[in-house]
């Protein structure tokens, strides 16, 4: 947005780092809350100048409950921010023509400057046919090979929200970034790939592994920043961890086997009460009990990443607006 902080100059000391400290949780939660903030302030300067306020559009296929409960939290947020937000639903038996067709009626609203689909869609749908046609000046996630393509060569775009608000976590906790070492576990394009592109630009030295790379212990001991995104419960270990990383966990799995809640949560009365109530408990893709000691800092789940990404789509669809009426952009 036109009015936010330059990159890595966010210093709130009451959230610094403290040398030597182990263990502290970082506060997704309320980091997320600040940025929806300052969305809802350039949101409200941009309905004063336009007179309309910046709108978003998710488009949602089918009846899977968890994008149903995704798509509702980015609409409520952005309603909440002083956004306009509107869900277009298509059924699960829709063809791939009628996708693009809401798409491209989408793409030519001028009152829509964000414009998301949400994944995954039901069996027999391109999503990445809808994601490409999605205007790029609309993309708010990131997706469209345009964008991709400006992300990886250095240019400001709009870049996918969960790796843009892990930026803005570590920024705001003062976490520095240059010249360090990071290693980011998972190569998906929603995720793994862009926060590689970010760190890159960030001047981290940067490894990028998934599933077949050898020795994956020793590949994330080298990190002082250690992002998780492979999508299992508990991968990463003590073994993974440096001493004194900052380690990001953006797993969100949920755990069903008595078994894995008792390793993954040994002790935590919490969470084995919630188990007994509903039957499964969300865990990351770190051993947080485990990791937690050596790690200077990480992100708990829930509570860490996820809040982060719902306001980076509200700031994307701001930025969006601002750079499609400023710029003429369609």
């Amino acid at each position: 947005m036109t009015d936010s902080p330059t990159p890595g100059t966010h210093q709130l000391p009451r959230r610094s780092l403290e040398p030597g400290g182990r263990g502290i949780l970082l506060d997704g939660k309320a980091i997320g809350a600040e940025l929806q903030r300052e969305a809802a302030v350039a949101a409200a300067a941009f309905q004063t100048r336009y007179g309309r306020p910046p709108g978003l559009a998710a488009v949602l296929v089918g009846d899977d409950p968890a994008s149903q409960v995704y798509v509702a939290s980015k609409t409520r947020s952005c309603l909440e921010a002083g956004l306009a937000a509107s869900t277009w639903r298509l059924p699960a038996s829709a063809s791939q023509d009628e996708l693009l067709g809401l798409i491209d009626q989408l793409n030519a609203d001028e009152t829509v400057d964000g414009l998301l689909v949400q994944i995954p869609l039901p069996a027999g749908l391109s999503a990445s046919a809808a994601q490409e046609r999605v205007s790029p000046a609309k993309d708010v996630d990131g997706l469209h090979p345009t964008n991709v393509g400006q992300l990886w060569s250095g240019q400001d775009t709009l870049a996918s929200a969960t790796p843009s608000g892990i930026l803005e976590l570590l920024d705001r906790y003062g976490v520095e970034l240059d010249g360090k070492r990071a290693v980011v576990v998972g190569r998906s394009n929603i995720v793994g790939k862009p926060m590689a592109a970010l760190l890159l630009q960030r001047n981290c030295t940067v490894t990028l592994c998934h599933s077949r790379t050898r020795d994956l212990p020793a590949v994330c001991r080298e990190a002082d920043v250690l992002v998780a995104a492979i999508g299992r419960a508990g991968l990463l270990g003590p073994d993974h961890v440096r001493e004194g990383a900052v380690v990001i966990d953006v797993g969100t799995n949920r755990i069903t086997d008595p078994a894995e809640v008792e390793r993954l949560f040994p002790g935590d009365e919490a969470k084995h009460r919630a188990f007994a109530a509903r039957g499964s408990v969300l865990a990351g893709d770190v051993d947080t009990a485990r990791v937690r000691p050596r790690a200077t800092a990480i992100t708990p789940v829930p509570g860490g990443v996820g809040p982060l990404t719902v306001a980076m789509v509200i700031q994307n669809t701001v930025k969006a607006a601002e750079r499609r009426l400023v710029a003429g952009a369609r």
